[in-house]
């Protein structure tokens, strides 16, 4: 493999890649979802800018993270742990990111998406990335520019933020506590070397269980509120039902004095699974909805 090819591979690993597609999509699924018309142009546009703002919050991330980067097992080969990228080569790549994603989307979009963009890009960078090393309160933090995906997508199509777009952004936000909770219970042991303080590490395996539960229902009924506010119809809300169902009682399982095995990975798996269908379901009802109305 040539150089040239390794560090454009390590430039699009600072952007964590996985994640970002994720975030592409829950963008997409706010904009099919939000009431109102918007140009392909803009629709295209508004990926690209949620592409670079989260890009840009990741590679600002993996710049601070860099020293413990190298004490945990998942983070060691980073590229700037690995000293495969430079940090100030990093860092001009995050600022280029962040400017071009504020630029697209004030420019193509709208300033209210380009705001939104600039403050997930400064809490998850200047917030979140520094307090994980302070407290597990962090992920709560976290969470807010975490959710920050299908809010763009909602406002680049309408150009305010409603009530229904906050729902959007409840179920992202509610859903990152049980998902990112059992992630830390799997990686406990390496977190507490890099000295990053998370629930489980700090409060015990129980605790943080207990919060992943109290998550779960508080997710499930913030994807019900979906209904009443007419983003979600009959067919989003069975299919609602069976997943919070299935999710819950994953939740209580993690409950029990004998954990079933390997249940942290488990559930954070039927996080991933959870999501996308639930997602899928409101995109499905709203196209059964346009249908029956056509």
């Amino acid at each position: 493999m040539s150089k040239k090819n390794s560090t454009f591979k390590d430039y699009i690993e600072l952007c964590k890649p996985r994640i970002t597609f994720f975030c592409i999509i829950m963008t997409a699924g706010g904009v099919v979802l939000a009431p109102g018309n918007i140009t392909l142009l803009s629709f295209i546009m508004t990926l690209i800018g949620t592409a670079f703002s989260v890009s840009s919050a990741n590679t600002f991330n993996m710049i601070y993270e860099r020293e413990s980067d190298k004490l945990m097992k998942r983070t060691r080969y980073r590229p700037i742990a690995m000293g495969r990228v430079k940090v100030m080569n990093a860092l001009i790549f995050a600022t280029v990111l962040g400017i071009s994603s504020i630029f697209i989307l004030s420019y193509f979009v709208n300033i209210l998406t380009a705001i939104l963009s600039f403050a997930a890009i400064a809490c998850y960078s200047l917030v979140y990335t520094p307090l994980k090393s302070k407290t597990p309160l962090a992920l709560v933090i976290g969470a807010f520019p975490g959710a920050m995906p299908p809010l763009l997508g909602w406002t680049a199509v309408n150009n305010q933020v409603d009530l229904a777009g906050l729902a959007l952004f409840g179920v992202l936000f509610a859903w990152q506590m049980p998902h990112f909770i059992a992630i830390a219970i799997y990686h406990k042991d390496d977190y507490a070397k890099a000295n990053i303080k998370v629930v489980p590490a700090v409060r015990g395996d129980r605790v943080a269980k207990t919060q992943a539960f109290f998550w779960s229902i508080a997710l499930i009924l913030i994807s019900f509120l979906l209904v009443p506010l007419k983003v979600g119809g009959l067919v989003y809300f069975i299919i609602a039902i069976g997943l919070g169902t299935w999710f819950l009682r994953l939740s209580i399982l993690g409950l029990k004095k004998e954990m079933m095995p390997n249940w942290p990975r488990k559930f954070f798996l039927a996080s991933l699974v959870y999501l996308p269908v639930l997602v899928f379901a409101l995109v499905i009802d709203r196209f059964v909805w346009i249908l029956i109305n056509n």
